[in-house]
């Protein structure tokens, strides 16, 4: 596979990551099978999709674990991404950034991990009552210490900005411009996908013109992408999408020309190519320093996913992908 660098510190990794939050949190728990996940985690280092990105919270703690299970054997071939900053509490979730607790934090993820350095520690969201710099000061320590390789930021959630119509993505840069005063940003985490194109406004052109790496999140729209969901079929209560205002059957059922969209460029690149690999070439096709990182549990979506790093899309399917409508949810 295509390998893409992360940050100045010419972090090397596989073109197109795993995200393993679905292996144990967020989505549907009925699904979820500890040994499926496992072959799927190997299965993603055999085809070279090194990054494999958790956070402290899935689970809570059980996602680290099961990870920890394949990098005790296969480390060398790994590239870890985990994330501190949030607890998770009965029905809520809270942010902790206080320098004490990332110290401790992060010695729990390693032992978890089963490593004795984590590739890239990401701060999953800020805490209100911490000064950002403070946090970041305590994470760039861990560097310091050799028990972390370098630094990430998440972007903060969207719904906010929305609400306030501004910029979606202007409070993130904020706090991107404050850490990078106290130590570099190596690599920026946001939603990226097709029908979430918006970190292409300033978002992703501020991590391009400072050599900061970009993981893109959801890139198959939380699955909608991939034109397996059926409108109307429902969630399980424990699934986040039973909650996300694209996913009600009204604006699944009027968002298909999306997918009906990908599906046709699909066709143009073989039988066997797919609307969720269509998603996925043209997250990669945004920059060099890009990399998708789609959530998966089973071995065929790994595949699937990790051979879409070969796909090529021409001038045509960007431009009938830029002329698909824009995505509706009932927060419109």
């Amino acid at each position: 596979m295509e390998r893409r660098t992360i940050g100045a510190g010419a972090l090397e990794v596989g073109a197109v990551g795993l995200g393993c939050m679905p292996m144990s949190w967020a989505y549907s728990a009925s699904r979820q099978r500890g040994d499926e996940s496992l072959r799927a985690v190997h299965r993603a280092l055999d085809l070279g999709s090194s990054l494999l990105d958790t956070a402290d919270m899935y689970g809570p703690f059980t996602n680290e674990l099961l990870l920890g299970r394949v990098l005790r054997q296969r480390r060398s071939e790994a590239f870890v991404s985990t994330k501190v900053g949030l607890l998770v509490g009965d029905q809520h979730v809270v942010a902790n950034g206080r320098p004490g607790y990332v110290r401790r934090a992060c010695d729990a993820s390693l032992r978890r991990l089963q490593t004795d350095v984590i590739d890239l520690y990401q701060l999953h969201r800020a805490d209100p009552e911490v000064p950002v710099e403070e946090t970041w000061g305590a994470m760039a320590e861990l560097v310091r210490a050799g028990k972390v390789r370098a630094l990430g930021l998440c972007a903060v959630g969207a719904r906010s900005a929305r609400r306030l119509g501004s910029g979606l993505h202007d409070a993130t840069i904020r706090q991107l411009e404050r850490v990078q005063q106290v130590f570099p940003v190596s690599a920026v985490q946001a939603e990226l996908s097709v029908w979430s194109p918006e970190a292409l406004r300033a978002l992703l052109p501020w991590c391009a013109a400072r050599g900061v790496g970009f993981l893109a999140a959801m890139p198959l729209g939380n699955g909608f992408l991939t034109g397996t969901l059926t409108p109307g079929e429902g969630f399980e209560p424990d699934d986040v999408r039973a909650r996300h205002p694209r996913f009600t059957a009204e604006m699944m059922a009027a968002n298909q020309p999306i997918v009906a969209g990908l599906r046709r460029v699909a066709a143009r690149h073989g039988e066997e190519v797919t609307p969720a690999q269509v998603a996925l070439a043209w997250v990669l096709a945004q920059g060099p320093h890009v990399v998708p990182v789609p959530g998966a549990k089973r071995e065929r979506w790994v595949a699937e996913n990790a051979a879409a790093a070969g796909l090529r899309l021409t001038a045509r399917d960007f431009a009938e992908i830029a002329g698909l409508p824009a995505a509706q949810g009932s927060w419109d």
